[in-house]
């Protein structure tokens, strides 16, 4: 490996890790899905009331 080389090493992981934060965030922008926003934990109170009313009759 020559002078050149390891002076340029440096340089190359900075400019690696610029593109790989690019990358993240035009991933971001370009796909906004989430899943976790949209992650349902059970029935909701609606639910449940219709539940308790199918009971009761």
């Amino acid at each position: 490996m020559n002078s050149m080389e390891l002076a340029l090493r440096p340089l190359r992981r900075r400019l690696a890790h610029l593109v790989e934060r690019c990358v993240a965030l035009i991933d971001g922008v370009i796909n906004p899905y989430r899943p976790e926003l949209y992650y349902m934990r059970g029935p909701g109170p609606k639910c449940r009331a219709r539940r308790q009313a199918a009971l009761r009759d």
